[in-house]
This record gives C-alpha cells, sequence and structure tokens, in this order.
C-alpha cells in the first residue's frame, strides 16, 4: 500500500477538529462564478463518490471510462442549500470509505488503469488516481482552512 494512503484518515480527522474549533464562512463567495466552501465541499464528495467508484471497479475490470461533471454536479447537487453539518459528515464518512478500501486494497490490482479524461483515452493506475485524489483533496481543503 501506498504511503500516501496513511495520511487520508489522519487529514480528514484533522481537517474535521479545525472546522470546529473556528469560525468559517460556509456561504460566502470570493467572486462571481467562485464556489463557496460548502461548495467545495461538495465538489469533494462528488469527487469522492466518483473516485470510490473507480477504486472499486478497478478491482475486476479495467479500461473502462469513468468521468464527471464537476461544475454540473456541484449545482445539481444544491449544496450551497445544503446545513454544513450533514455535508460536512458524507465528506467524512465518503473519505472513510475510501480510506478504508485503499487500505484493504489488492496489491495486484494497483497498477490497473482507468480512464478519466473527457475527451481522449488517458489511462491511468489506481495508484496515480489515489495520489491525485489525496492530492487535489488536499489542494481544496486548504482554500477553506484560510
Amino acid at each position: 500500500m501506498p504511503s500516501f494512503v496513511d495520511n487520508l484518515t489522519p487529514e480528514v480527522d484533522r481537517f474535521i477538529q479545525l472546522v470546529h474549533s473556528k469560525p468559517i464562512d460556509w456561504d460566502g463567495k470570493a467572486a462571481p462564478g467562485k464556489w463557496s466552501n460548502k461548495e467545495i465541499m461538495g465538489h469533494l464528495c462528488d469527487s469522492a463518490m466518483i473516485n470510490l467508484q473507480r477504486f472499486l471497479r478497478c478491482t475486476y475490470e479495467e479500461n473502462f471510462k469513468l468521468t464527471y461533471a464537476q461544475e454540473e454536479l456541484v449545482k445539481a447537487n444544491r449544496y450551497q442549500d445544503m446545513d454544513v453539518e450533514p455535508l460536512l459528515e458524507l465528506w467524512r464518512l465518503l473519505n472513510l470509505q475510501i480510506a478504508r478500501v485503499l487500505t484493504l486494497y489488492p496489491a495486484d490490482r494497483w497498477q490497473v488503469k482507468c480512464d478519466n479524461s473527457k475527451t481522449e483515452v488517458q489511462l491511468h493506475t489506481v495508484e496515480f488516481l489515489a495520489q491525485d485524489y489525496v492530492e487535489h483533496l488536499q489542494h481544496h481543503l486548504n482554500q477553506v482552512r484560510i
């Protein structure tokens, strides 16, 4: 198991503790067309759901395509109208499941590939996708922490 998997659960726990220890503006937007902190967390839920499916499907198939329309999903899920506590809990539980799946991931499946591109085929390994997922999560959590 790659070392970045070990960081996921502690990162989730640290973030949840942080957001309960300081005031955060969940509804405000930095500029028109930008996401609020609620919408960023919603985007992270959407990312978690899609990536969890990628990780799970790669245990039994490969070279499939699974993409998502991030702007459209954030809008369709109406995260801006959601109470923040259930949103944070959804995000937390999705990430605990991802951490569980990746911790128990079959060693012979880390190099299986799937396509996550919206246009031409771009196959990426589970290992790459999982590391990219954790880095993407950390990037957006840093936006909310500010």
